[in-house]
């Protein structure tokens, strides 16, 4: 007959089952991100934060102090390892406030700021974006009415491109790197920027106040919102002149095509809803409810979703683009605002 189990080896059994059980819901309950996985970065205005998001398991991982008033947007470098976040001030585009100077470079390994990159007088920066090809970063700098160019390496200036206008507030590039388009918008125009020539080519008249500005997949139009009317300017980019407008159900604001060439993405912060656009037929097919204030759009590099700062709420909501779903309420933090995707190179 075998020997029975004696009460102090079951009681020894018992313990290291709970610990087992609390140890397998702690790695249930902890951030899914791997090691080098992608990031969702998000911007917030209010505290003046980063949020460093692990996309995956759909949570902040971490809020890295901007120690600048304040940061609207960012933009990760394309190895993924360093987020660049222009200082703009404490007031909106066009209003009296703090004319920010700097922009601050944060390891998103360490969480930490690692570097400050000094434009020597109040610019008011805002837009960052990296070239496709010349990896340069180039940032829309108001104040001055330039995108002023930056070596991230170094993190020295190298020049400057002038826009003609006032408040060119945001920029988007081709994917060759070598045209820019800034959203001017107190003038209600768009600036069109050789970037290899470091020159002003046009300014497009577009309406009395633009906002945002997206391009689409292949480049050919350029939508930017008016402010006034509920409507999208469609730009031709061939000819540098307003083609067509698309209507929309309220005041939009900013604007990100799919990578199929399908759909426009618009937010309407009056509404609380993002709208879709079908790119064939030039007209609102669906709208979307999101939380309060929807700010800025992020369409994942790999087309499958994206994501809208929700500034209220302190979010950001998921959209699976295939089925046009709500699939996630992520907590940012207060303000959330600008968005940028780390994920080459983790």
């Amino acid at each position: 007959m075998k020997p029975t189990a004696t009460p102090r080896l079951l009681r020894n059994s018992l313990v290291l089952l709970l610990i087992a059980c609390a140890i397998s819901a702690f790695a249930a309950d902890a951030p899914s991100l791997a090691p080098g996985g992608p990031l969702l970065l998000v911007t917030n205005k209010s505290d003046q934060t980063l949020s460093v998001i692990d996309p995956v398991g759909g949570r902040q991982i971490a809020a890295v102090s901007e120690d600048g008033i304040t940061g609207h947007e960012v933009a990760a470098s394309p190895d993924g390892k360093r987020a660049f976040v222009p200082i703009y001030g404490n007031a909106g585009v066009g209003r009296l406030g703090t004319n920010g100077s700097m922009i601050r470079v944060i390891d998103l390994g360490r969480k930490e700021i690692v570097g400050t990159i000094e434009l020597g007088q109040g610019l008011r920066p805002h837009c960052a974006v990296f070239g496709p090809k010349n990896g340069l970063l180039y940032v829309t700098t108001e104040l001055a009415e330039t995108v002023t160019v930056i070596d991230p390496a170094t993190l020295k200036i190298t020049g400057s491109i002038p826009t003609g206008k006032k408040e060119s507030h945001m920029l988007a590039i081709s994917r060759d790197g070598r045209r820019g388009y800034t959203a001017n918008v107190s003038s209600g125009t768009v600036s069109v920027l050789d970037l290899e020539a470091g020159k002003l080519i046009t300014v497009i008249p577009v309406a009395a106040h633009t906002q945002r500005i997206a391009l689409s997949s292949d480049d050919r139009r350029a939508f930017t919102t008016d402010q006034d009317q509920p409507r999208v300017a469609v730009i031709d980019t061939s000819t540098n002149e307003v083609a067509s407008w698309i209507t929309l159900p309220g005041i939009g604001f900013s604007t990100a095509a799919t990578a199929d060439g399908k759909w426009l993405l618009i937010t309407l912060p009056g509404m609380n809803q993002v709208a879709v656009v079908n790119l064939d037929s030039m007209a609102v097919v669906r709208t979307l409810k999101v939380p309060r204030a929807p700010q800025e759009l992020l369409v994942r590099p790999d087309g499958l979703v994206a994501y809208v700062s929700c500034d209220i709420s302190r979010q950001v909501a998921v959209i699976d683009l295939k089925n046009w779903t709500i699939t996630q309420l992520i907590d940012a933090g207060p303000g959330a605002d600008g968005l940028a995707w780390a994920g080459q190179g983790r």
